[in-house]
């Protein structure tokens, strides 16, 4: 078993940057792919990018390529989300994920989740 705890979420500008962190308890991340996903008010929780076991490879939507970066440290069981030219639709609660085996952009395909970290941007 694997628990993830998110940080760094918070209110921020239009063009601003947050890096949120996902921190796990229990087992090691280095057999994990991880993910973050977001769900903002009255929508379905979607995807926003993953990365795999070795770091190697990395995956975003297409709202958030080119502003998202999604990287880990394994030696300290630690994912990180930094988000840089913050827009308003970037608004919702986000979400750490974690799976066996390799990356996907299907929630239902994710073992372990955090409790989620709220990321409110204003114009």
């Amino acid at each position: 078993q694997v628990q993830l705890v998110e940080s760094g979420g918070g209110l921020v500008q239009s063009g601003g940057s947050l890096r949120l962190s996902c921190a796990a308890s229990g087992r090691t991340l280095t057999s994990y792919a991880m993910a973050w996903f977001r769900q903002a008010p009255g929508k379905e929780r979607e995807f926003a990018a993953a990365i795999s076991l070795s770091g190697g490879r990395t995956y975003y939507t297409d709202s958030v390529k080119g502003r998202f970066t999604i990287s880990r440290d394994n030696a300290k069981n630690t994912v990180y989300l930094q988000m840089n030219s913050l827009k308003p639709e970037d608004t919702a609660v986000y979400y750490c994920a974690a799976r066996l085996y390799g990356s996907s952009s299907q929630p239902n395909d994710y073992d372990y989740w955090g409790q989620g970290t709220q990321v409110t941007v204003s114009s």
